[in-house]
This record gives structure tokens, sequence and C-alpha cells, in this order.
């Protein structure tokens, strides 16, 4: 099995403009994917998202806005230590490519970074094992809550 790189593709029956909005906006994004999202959806752009309650075992992850091209292209990087900038390797990719297909979109979602944390083989197991599982929960709500954004596009 790769370890490096996560690949899925999901078609969503809204428009690219619309399906922008929901992987880039935190606003949209905590409906489908974080319990709380704070960060400012342009290159260069920092903040958090946060994963149930802190205070009961929830994560809060460094977000940094690598790219944004609406209505094509949102990129972001993850997972790094809080306090410190996103870096090829201390940190995993998102990127969230949006292609119009029929009266919706082809949303290609792509992970990576795994191999370039250095972490052992153990470590690497696990989060990509972790990563994947999140993924496969997260990524089927994003088309539900696009339909509710539909008439706003």
């Amino acid at each position: 099995m790769e370890l490096g790189t996560i690949e899925r593709e999901i078609y969503i029956d809204a428009t690219p403009e619309v399906v922008f909005d929901v992987v880039s906006s935190p606003e949209h994004v905590k409906g489908w994917w974080p319990d709380d999202a704070d960060y400012d959806p342009v290159p260069g752009g920092a903040g958090t998202i946060r994963f149930g309650d802190c205070a009961a075992g929830g994560k809060v992850e460094q977000f940094s806005v690598v790219d944004a091209i609406p209505p094509k292209l949102f990129a972001f990087r993850w997972t790094h230590e809080l306090g410190e900038p996103a870096t090829e390797g201390n940190s995993l990719l998102v990127t969230f490519e949006l292609t119009p297909s029929g009266s919706g979109t082809l949303l290609r979602m792509t992970e990576t970074g795994f191999r370039e944390r250095g972490w052992s083989q153990a470590v690497l197991e696990q989060c990509y094992r972790e990563h994947v599982t999140g993924w496969d929960h997260f990524l089927p709500r994003i088309a539900p809550y696009a339909a509710t954004l539909r008439g706003r596009a």
C-alpha cells in the first residue's frame, strides 16, 4: 500500500462556484468537516480548525491557505505544530480541484506530504490510515451540504 497520497473524486450536484465556497469558506467548511474553522480563505491566510471539544480530547489544527483560484482550486496545509509556519516537511497538503461536469461539479481531493514528515513507519501508517478514514467519512458530507446552498449561487 502506498502511504504517500490520498486521492478521492466525488460528483456534487452544484455549480463549481457553490462547491468552491463549500470547500474554502470557514463558514461552510465547518458545515461538513471540522466543528469550528477560523482562517482567511486567501493565499497566505492562516488560522485554525477544531475537531471536538478540546476539554474532552478534541484537537486544534493549524490551517494555512496555499492557493485559492475561484471556482477551480483551493489548497491548504495543515497538521503542523501550533506556532510554526507550514512547510513541505512539517505539514500535509490538501488540494481540492473543481471541474464542471454536466449541471454539477467533479471534486477531486488530494492529500500529500505523509512521507515528507519524517515519521517512523508505524506513525506514518497510523496517520495515513486515520486520514483515509477521516476523508472517507467527511467527503461524502459535502454533496448534501452543498445541496442546502444551491439557491444562493
